[in-house]
């Protein structure tokens, strides 16, 4: 383990809601053992809110657990009606959906979240 991912903290979520869109920034890393915080934060959610931006800023690391509760997540939001988009995901994580051909599935977009269609 190299220091960098040592000192990552393990995975922080920071809600926050902007008329009937929810913003969910994830800090961190989503890997195995941590994925639970985030399904079970999404899923409540799904419900309520039109629109959950994943704010992947701050994530440093995924596995391939994090990307399966993305795709997941995807499905749940969908089969909800609600539309659940990620936004500034790193170059790494970026290619790892890309790898995986996950790309395809998920509603991908830039820095701006609420500049979407």
């Amino acid at each position: 383990m190299s220091a960098a991912d040592a000192s990552a903290p393990i995975l922080s979520l920071q809600t926050y809601t902007e008329g009937d869109t929810v913003v969910i920034k994830c800090s961190g890393k989503l890997v195995a053992g941590v994925t639970d915080a985030l399904r079970a934060d999404v899923k409540d959610l799904i419900p309520k809110a039109k629109r959950i931006i994943l704010d992947l800023t701050d994530l440093e690391k995924m596995d391939s657990l994090g990307l399966g509760t993305l795709v997941g997540l995807y499905v749940s939001a969908k089969a909800g009606g609600c539309n659940l988009v990620l936004v500034n995901l790193s170059q790494r994580i970026r290619q790892m959906m890309r790898i995986t051909n996950v790309w395809s599935v998920l509603e991908v977009y830039g820095d701006n979240p609420f500049r979407m269609p």
